[in-house]
C-alpha cells in the first residue's frame, strides 16, 4: 500500500473524530475539552487528506475519505451510543463499505 493511501486512512480516521468529539461534548460535562479534539481532529483529518491527494484522484481521494468517516461514525454510533440498527442502515453501510473497497481495487 503506497503511502498517499496511508495518508488518506489516517485522514478518514480522523474524519470519525470530529463528529464523535461534537457529539461527546453534548454528552460529558467537558463540552470545551472535546469541542477543542473535534477541530484539532477536522483539522488533521484535512490535513492527511490533502497528502493524499498529491498521488490520488480527487474525486477517488474525497469518496474514500468520506466513506470511512460516515462508515466508521456509523459503527460508533451504534456500539457506543445505542443508534439504531436496522436492516436497511446495515445494509446501505455495507454497501459504503463495498464502495470504498471498489475505489481503491479500481
Amino acid at each position: 500500500m503506497s503511502s498517499a493511501w496511508i495518508y488518506l486512512i489516517i485522514a478518514g480516521v480522523f474524519e470519525i473524530g470530529w463528529p464523535l468529539g461534537f457529539k461527546l461534548s453534548q454528552v460529558t460535562r467537558f463540552k470545551i475539552m472535546f469541542i477543542g479534539l473535534a477541530v484539532l481532529s477536522l483539522g488533521l483529518s484535512g490535513l492527511f487528506l490533502w497528502l493524499a491527494q498529491r498521488h490520488i484522484p480527487i474525486g477517488t481521494a474525497y469518496a474514500v475519505w468520506t466513506g470511512i468517516g460516515a462508515a466508521g461514525t456509523f459503527l460508533l454510533g451504534l456500539v457506543f451510543f445505542g443508534d439504531p440498527a436496522g436492516a436497511v442502515r446495515l445494509f446501505s453501510f455495507a454497501l459504503i463499505v463495498v464502495g470504498i473497497i471498489g475505489l481503491k481495487l479500481s
